[in-house]
């Protein structure tokens, strides 16, 4: 048999759309600005959305966020958004590529990094940098970024034929993200003239003592008579 019937209106809940989709992606360290999600319902009236939960944009993480719309005969329904904070951005070095440091000394400098440029709070906890070097010479405290030298250098015995004493090195920043930034420093090694012992075209003065023997003639007739009693 066939059968005809009437239905309500209203009996439905509304439907939820998110704007933007259910699932993205955000850089740490920039303000999360959400999208929200509208509503539709079948009676047709205007149907307001509630969004519960919060994106913490400094700290990386996955964070849900749930929307909510209720109708005017508590028909009710639920959608979510899942917020992915996520770390892509590399250290960006701030210090200068050049250091100089006087014969003799093993103290060059440090190194300086800016995790994220675009929000300080995320710089205070993003975590610690992790630096390393490519060079015999040169080594790097993994977490001060104090740059030294293995031994000190001496410019006057070491200094090429341009009379420059320069190192390179290869200097690597890595944050909690896997994320990484390399440097080529140059360090130059300048002559510390208080250090100098003698020049190639230096001149001195001397005194001494010495003897000697020489050879004469005379001539006739250079004696006193001879008298004889």
């Amino acid at each position: 048999g066939t059968g005809t019937g009437t239905g309500t209106v209203n009996d439905q809940a509304p439907v939820i759309t998110v704007t933007g989709g259910t699932t993205t992606a955000h850089e740490i360290g920039t303000t999360y600005s959400d999208a929200g999600a509208t509503a539709t319902d079948d009676s047709g009236e205007t149907i307001t959305v509630e969004t519960s939960g919060t994106v913490d944009a400094t700290t990386a993480g996955t964070y849900t966020l749930t929307y909510t719309a209720t109708d005017s005969e508590d028909n009710s329904s639920t959608a979510t958004r899942t917020v992915t904070v996520v770390d892509t951005t590399s250290p960006v070095f701030t210090s200068s590529a050049n250091f100089s440091v006087l014969e003799g000394l093993t103290t060059i400098g440090d190194v300086t990094v800016d995790q994220c440029c675009e929000n300080s709070i995320y710089n205070e906890n993003a975590g610690p940098v992790v630096f390393t070097i490519a060079s015999s010479d040169i080594s790097i405290d993994s977490s001060s970024a104090s740059l030294t030298f293995n031994a000190a250098q001496d410019y006057d015995s070491m200094y090429d034929e341009e009379g420059k004493l320069d190192y390179t090195a290869l200097v690597k920043a890595t944050d909690p993200s896997g994320n990484y930034t390399i440097q080529t420093i140059t360090v130059t090694v300048m002559n510390d003239p208080n250090d100098d012992t003698g020049s190639e075209d230096a001149t001195g003065t001397g005194t001494g003592t010495g003897t000697g023997t020489g050879t004469g003639t005379g001539t006739v007739n250079d004696q006193a008579p001879v008298i004889t009693v």
